[in-house]
């Protein structure tokens, strides 16, 4: 009876190490979970990266020339006096 009660015991543990929550089925799962976590990361870090990039390159004290013109054209739609403006003319399309 003890035997039989000890080889149940053991046959339980040994299912619960193959497929409980950090068994070998497992194992997969979070090694693949893992390897999308981390190529998240790289890219936030990239993009934080690019961010910093950016407010050192506005930074008040001594900020880029290019990137301040850059947003002055892009946000304020304004020129330098001897620049030639060109507007675009956009397709039109028959309806």
């Amino acid at each position: 009876m003890t035997e039989s009660l000890a080889l149940i015991a053991l046959l339980l543990i040994g299912a619960w190490a193959v497929a409980g929550p950090s068994g070998l089925l497992a194992w997969s799962e979070n090694a693949h979970t893992l390897e999308q976590r981390q190529k998240e990361v790289a890219q936030l870090s990239a993009e934080r990266d690019r961010l910093q990039n950016r407010v050192n390159l506005l930074d008040p004290k001594h900020a880029d020339p290019d990137l301040v013109g850059e947003l002055l054209r892009a946000d304020l739609n304004v020129a330098h006096p001897d620049e030639l403006v060109i507007p675009r003319q956009e397709a039109v399309t028959n309806q």
